[in-house]
């Protein structure tokens, strides 16, 4: 009679590096819509201001 088969045990994943794929990480500089978001307020900061 042969012995039975071993199972193999799933290797452990790392949790985090399916969201961090997710949403882009590593990037650190801001969108083009938030840079221009910002700019349309600081330009209404400046005109009210004088």
């Amino acid at each position: 009679m042969k012995p039975p088969l071993k199972r193999r045990v799933p290797k452990a994943r790392n949790p985090f590096v399916t969201l961090a794929l997710a949403r882009s990480a590593g990037t650190h500089t801001k969108t083009p819509r938030a840079r221009r978001q910002a700019e349309k307020r600081a330009l209404r900061k400046r005109l009210e201001d004088q």
